[in-house]
């Protein structure tokens, strides 16, 4: 088979535990590119924070896409169009508020650069600036600061605590809203059908290409879905259990540049 697409997860999937892409790993995707085969960046992470990973990569140069908030946006890097964006219901942003506010956790959502919360010195308000090289600004009240339309919110805290208000908020929200845990310790909140394989097959569409022709690489449960809808779903070696189980083949770990192994296997062989 001839793929002609490869949609990659960031965290600990293209990027290694410094967050960085590697120098092989980046030379690699490079040469998979100069081929003709389009790279699609896949993330639970805001566009801002995916443009340096696309930049390095050269998407612009190489007609690639940017797939952000889990498939809540996707934008045509070369045009900068946004091909597609799904939007929170604004009437349930009371409900979240008050959820991690009687919990004491921080919420938070973007606004451009910035990443937007009342508690900006929370340790894993800051794990989500580094990881998207944002800006933290600060607001005095959330709800009053989030005058725009948003793609998603995040409520972050302590794992165990947090386990338990997803399983409250998931059944409160199941039939209004996308609830899940892309780390342990970040609950996303996005709009309800959200899913990195339903935003690939709107894009393979548009842009006619065949699931068979995909190539999908993840390593997190997010990404269960387009590993299991591409023709060669592969899971990271240092995957959970269930993507391994679901996947066509497993790569080398992300400390093992296992996307350049993947990529040298089936792209460029």
């Amino acid at each position: 088979m001839k793929y002609k697409l490869l949609a990659l997860d960031l965290d600990g999937t293209l990027t290694n535990s410094k967050k960085v892409i590697t120098p092989h790993t980046r030379e690699t995707l490079l040469k998979a590119q100069e081929k003709g085969v389009k790279i699609i960046l896949a993330s639970g992470r805001p566009t801002y924070g995916i443009v340096p990973l696309a930049e390095q990569l050269e998407l612009q140069k190489y007609e690639g896409y940017i797939l952000a908030y889990n498939g809540g946006e996707i934008t045509d890097w070369k045009t900068k169009e946004v091909i597609c964006k799904n939007l929170l219901d604004p009437e349930v942003l009371p409900y979240l508020y008050e959820c991690a506010k009687k919990n004491d956790f921080a919420i938070v959502t973007y606004d451009g650069e910035y990443v937007l919360t009342e508690k900006p010195d929370d340790e894993y308000v800051l794990k989500e600036a580094l990881l998207n090289v944002m800006k933290i600004k600060k607001v005095d009240n959330f709800l009053e600061a989030v005058k725009h339309p948003i793609a998603k919110c995040l409520i972050v805290g302590d794992p165990t605590r947090l386990a338990v208000l997803e399983k409250e908020m998931y059944e409160h929200l199941k039939d209004r809203m996308g609830v899940f845990r892309s780390e342990p310790y970040f609950l996303e909140l996005v709009p309800k059908g959200i899913d990195k394989a339903l935003s690939l097959a709107g894009l393979l569409e548009k842009i006619r290409v065949s699931r068979e022709e995909m190539i999908a690489i993840g390593d997190g449960f997010n990404d269960l879905s387009m590993i299991k809808y591409a023709g060669l779903g592969i899971a990271m070696a240092n995957a959970q259990d269930v993507v391994k189980e679901n996947a066509d083949f497993i790569t080398l770990s992300n400390e093992e540049d296992g996307v350049a192994y993947a990529a040298e296997k089936f792209i460029l062989s």
